[in-house]
């Protein structure tokens, strides 16, 4: 599925922001909130919605209200930066965790912990900032599928090229939603120009 690019001058802004050296961790976190804020209501643009009615202090009049149940699985660690916006936006959401952790020396995501919902019927969340070689996004997804998720988007603030690749190969109906495709991995693995080590920078742990 063709990648879902944000181009709204604040989301520009926003990445530069995360991208720069000198942003300290704390304004790191509100960027990552206002851009994820973004990110979310493009993922959700096109939820059911269905036709109620409300009384207004004043009248009685028409609204909508928002049919698809919603999950938000954030992994950890860096994913949690993105999980507060979603809450704010959403706070009738389901929440899960998985918790992977890259080797870097081998690229490769180990998983330490899983906690989902019932995943059947909901339009589900991942959150992961960074979509690099997209290990760990798949290996996230093979989770989600096994608790009944079907209708999934990655909402990830920056993708690169081959993390795009290799979602498509093995999951090729999951929605991606992200501020910006960068040029490629370095020799690390790492997403250049990027934004760094996307947990570090977040709790200041570099």
């Amino acid at each position: 599925m063709t990648p879902q690019i944000l181009t709204h001058p604040l989301a520009l802004h926003l990445l530069t922001k995360l991208r720069d050296v000198n942003t300290i961790p704390s304004e790191f976190r509100s960027y990552c909130r206002t851009i994820t804020n973004l990110l979310v209501l493009e993922a959700t643009k096109k939820l059911h919605t269905e036709l109620i009615k409300i009384d207004t202090p004043l009248v009685q009049t028409d609204g909508i209200k928002i049919k698809t149940q919603i999950a938000a699985v954030p992994i950890l660690r860096a994913g949690l930066g993105m999980l507060e916006s979603v809450l704010a936006l959403l706070p009738e959401v389901s929440v899960g965790y998985i918790g992977l952790e890259r080797n870097d020396t081998t690229g490769k995501a180990k998983s330490y912990y899983c906690k989902l919902p019932r995943l059947a019927n909901h339009f589900t969340l991942l959150l992961d900032p960074m979509l690099a070689t997209g290990g760990s996004a798949c290996q996230a997804i093979d989770l989600l599928k096994v608790h009944g998720g079907t209708s999934i988007a990655l909402v990830c603030v920056v993708a690169a090229p081959e993390g795009l690749a290799n979602l498509h190969t093995k999951h090729p109906e999951v929605q991606i939603f992200t501020a910006a495709i960068d040029e490629s991995l370095d020799s690390m693995n790492y997403i250049v120009p990027g934004v760094g080590d996307f947990g570090d920078r977040l709790y200041g742990t570099l």
